[in-house]
């Protein structure tokens, strides 16, 4: 990281303001996008996607009719774009506060990964994992794409490897999934995992 930045609500919403924004896809991921259409029916889950920027994993999952989708993020930016696209996602799901202070009461059922840890400061990898097992109900899912591979340029994004990653999950997670995702995007093409972990 550089020297002197602070990765706080402020450096994020520069980021947008500025248009910075590179983990921007535009669209819900192939990796994550499948792994929702195997899910069946709607149903009454309560979801959190954390860090989620503009949250097109929050559209596709409001859209395909599940009630209970929640977003957090510290930048303000990126959930006035989210009300824009979909007016009638409920504000009251759209949680401008920081991840590690969020309550777990009520718990939820899955937390989705897209771009959030790669997007922390390393060393709060520890308390990441350890917060997603605590705002998770037992047997609750934790399901999403980490980048294995390293970058050149100062982080964010920051990058890591499999061995690094399950390390931090395993004393709150069974690995149900942990792989070379198979269909990534281009740029990403072999250079993340797909996880789905289940919580002890």
């Amino acid at each position: 990281m550089q020297p002197g930045i602070t990765l706080d609500a402020a450096y994020w919403q520069q980021r947008y303001a500025t248009s910075q924004t590179a983990w921007d896809t535009g669209a819900v991921t192939p990796p994550l996008q499948d792994y929702f259409a195997q899910l069946g029916a709607p149903d009454a889950r309560r979801v959190l996607i954390p860090g989620a920027g503009r949250a097109y994993e929050a559209e596709y999952l409001h859209h395909a009719g599940y009630p209970n989708i929640f977003v957090a993020e510290v930048a303000a930016a990126p959930l006035q774009d989210l009300l824009q696209r979909v007016p009638d996602f409920p504000p009251s799901h759209l949680l401008q506060q920081d991840f590690f202070q969020l309550p777990a009461t009520p718990p939820y059922d899955m937390i989705v990964e897209q771009t959030f840890f790669c997007a922390l400061d390393p060393s709060l990898r520890p308390a990441y994992a350890r917060q997603c097992a605590h705002l998770l109900r037992p047997g609750g899912t934790l399901v999403g794409l980490l980048f294995d591979t390293t970058f050149s340029q100062p982080g964010p994004p920051f990058g890591g490897s499999r061995e690094e990653y399950r390390a931090y999950f395993e004393p709150y997670f069974k690995f149900v999934h942990f792989e070379t995702a198979t269909n990534s995007i281009g740029p990403r093409q072999g250079r993340e995992l797909f996880i789905c972990l289940r919580k002890k």
